[in-house]
């Protein structure tokens, strides 16, 4: 999805494409953290409330300001190290 966004053609699958990624990285922060989390009073609520401003219709959206700030910087900065690692294991696959 990373690779769809950052490429030359824009389509309107760019909108959906980013917020993939966010849910993704939101995911897998959850995944570890979800044992803490869970016992803060509210958390499914905050949670609900984070993913529908994930996906609301508004060009200040969730999805843009975290893959704009957090997720895009961080990808580009790292890359090529993920890019030579995957290709590592395929062709060891």
């Amino acid at each position: 999805s990373i690779k769809a966004i950052e490429s030359s053609s824009k389509e309107d699958d760019t909108t959906w494409l980013t917020y993939w990624v966010v849910y993704g990285v939101f995911s897998v922060a959850e995944f570890f953290s979800d044992i803490f989390l869970y016992w803060f009073p509210f958390y499914y609520a905050g949670k609900c409330m984070f993913l529908v401003w994930c996906m609301a219709p508004v060009s200040w959206n969730g999805s843009q300001v975290l893959y704009q700030n957090v997720i895009r910087p961080c990808f580009l900065r790292h890359h090529q190290t993920v890019d030579n690692v995957l290709g590592n294991l395929s062709t060891k696959a």
